[in-house]
């Protein structure tokens, strides 16, 4: 099959370290790059995943952000879904009863109220600073904008983070995705996007899913990694994840990404 568009999660998939490409993915990508379109497909936001664009040559291409909540080409919104204030206003009651912290994301904007190690470690992977300011206030100012967040991280300890996750389940599972990251770390997006969704969303000319490959690695990659013409799951892919791709091939720490360009493309 002759796939004209490859698409990429990022973290554990097509990165070797924690927030780098290598060498030899960024020369397989160089490669194939003039006749295969290549879409960098993440939970990031914008300035987390256009440094990694710059590395591989492909500034012009769209990115997919926030698991598909924004998609931005040549810097224009192509698609933007929030979760609305109403909603945040639920999660942050939430986080407050049980002493957990939030990450609030928009645009290229990061919104954190305090330092910790987790904050410490997002901005060492992804080379983006955030903005420290009280999250009550953050919610005031986005009402009054008529915005909210593409997506919002719960930073809490494994039984706080056991509880938000049952809660959260009850409450907002019909509007939101929610994704337990590890044991202390929650990620909540719109419902109604996907990675999927948005792959559709930038398909042109006589393009169909069928003409898309794409890696990935976690829960957030099985729609896309199924419904794609070729699904590949690295080797450091959840087995859940494993199951459902058409191949599978090195762990990111091996180049698994460009050893598979390499072989079939």
């Amino acid at each position: 099959m002759n796939y004209t568009i490859l698409c990429s999660d990022l973290d554990g998939t097509l990165l070797t370290t924690k927030s780098d490409v290598s060498k030899i993915t960024i020369s397989e990508i160089k490669r194939i790059k003039d006749k295969t379109q290549i879409i960098l497909v993440s939970a990031r936001m914008p300035k987390a995943m256009r440094y990694i664009q710059e590395d591989l040559g492909i500034l012009q291409e769209p990115i997919i952000c926030y698991n598909g909540a924004l998609i931005l080409e040549d810097d224009k919104e192509i698609s933007s879904t929030i979760i609305t204030t109403n909603q945040l206003e639920i999660i942050y009651k939430l986080a407050q009863k049980q002493q957990i912290k939030l990450g609030l994301y928009y645009k290229d904007e990061w919104y954190v109220e305090e330092d910790s190690e987790r904050v410490q470690k997002e901005k060492k992977h992804t080379k983006v600073d955030p903005v420290f300011k009280n999250i009550e206030t953050v919610l005031k100012e986005w009402k009054k904008k008529d915005v909210g967040a593409h997506k919002v991280m719960l930073m809490g300890t494994k039984e706080s983070a056991d509880y938000a996750f049952s809660q959260l389940q009850q409450t907002l599972s019909k509007e939101l995705n929610i994704y337990r990251s590890n044991d202390t770390l929650i990620e909540l997006a719109p419902k109604s996007v996907s990675k999927l969704s948005a792959i559709k969303e930038l398909l042109k000319n006589n393009d169909t899913l069928e003409n898309v490959i794409s890696f990935g690695d976690n829960y957030n990659d099985i729609d896309m990694l199924q419904y794609t013409g070729c699904g590949v799951a690295v080797g450091n892919a959840r087995e859940e994840v494993k199951r459902i791709a058409n191949a599978t091939t090195l762990k990111n720490t091996q180049d698994g990404v460009a050893h598979y360009i390499k072989q079939h493309l």
